[in-house]
């Protein structure tokens, strides 16, 4: 209950389904997410993260998740009741591990753990100013007297909590990228029973170009791979690939939960 932002409403005894988003009774999960592959510029050393793009989509979308909140219907009075006192917005990213692929960047190093708590720490200060700001154009989120933020000093808040982060399932699949702050799963796969009952051939589109650009592309390799082969194991990947281009299942226990720590910061 210490991340409980309005104590004076209740204490928080569950989570949603997919354990993000700890809420109060009858409040609802208000989300989005922020593609971060799509926020990589050409710099000297190579590509890196254009802040101010970013900057630009964080605020944006912080304004827009309080609009969502005026412009839904509730199907019940006591979820609308709770939802427009606490205001709360869950912001949060997908594409995490697309984006460490471009800067090649390994999802098990410490700079890749770097990487994320940096741009989480700045998603969080521009959604949190933002919010702000909001509440000085729109007031502060009916429920703030009693809340943590109502001190001396305290900041106006027009949403009692901005960010999460979620698993984005089936959006990071719409959008064809990698979920949530997940690494990526298989970097080729065979999806079977596809419309008359064939087998279709999934490449992660970023290896398969990185691939074809660095010249070790093959059918050979991609069926190897497709049929569970290990990257690891095969002469003609370069090194640097196959520490780039890790998946879940080669990343150590340690290295997922600390990558989960550094976003929860």
């Amino acid at each position: 209950n210490h991340k409980n932002p309005t104590p004076h409403l209740g204490q928080m005894t569950a989570t949603n389904p997919c354990g993000e988003q700890p809420l109060l009774p009858f409040e609802s999960c208000n989300l989005g997410s922020i593609n971060l592959s799509k926020f990589l510029i050409q710099a000297d050393g190579g590509l890196e993260i254009n802040y101010d793009h970013l900057r630009e989509v964080v605020r944006t979308t912080t304004r827009f998740l309080d609009n969502v909140i005026d412009a839904n219907s509730y199907s019940v009075n006591k979820i609308e009741e709770m939802t427009r006192s606490t205001r709360k917005i869950g912001l949060g990213v997908m594409g995490f591990a697309d984006m460490l692929v471009q800067m090649r960047i390994p999802y098990d190093s410490d700079e890749g753990l770097e990487q994320g708590r940096k741009v989480m720490r700045f998603i969080q200060q521009e959604s949190d100013q933002m919010s702000e700001e909001l509440a000085k154009e729109r007031g502060n989120f009916p429920a703030y007297k009693g809340s943590i933020y109502d001190v001396d000093g305290g900041p106006n808040m027009r949403n009692a909590c901005r960010l999460t982060v979620a698993p984005t399932g089936t959006i990071s699949m719409i959008a064809d990228c990698s979920s949530g702050i997940e690494p990526l799963f298989a970097i080729c796969y065979h999806k079977h029973n596809i419309l008359s009952g064939e087998s279709l051939l999934y490449v992660n589109q970023r290896f398969e170009q990185a691939a074809k650009e660095e010249g070790f592309y093959s059918e050979d390799l991609m069926n190897y791979l497709a049929d569970n082969g290990d990257l690891q194991e095969r002469d003609d990947v370069p090194e640097w690939a196959k520490r780039v281009f890790v998946t879940s299942a080669e990343i150590s226990p340690e290295k997922h939960v600390r990558m989960q720590g550094a976003f929860q910061q």
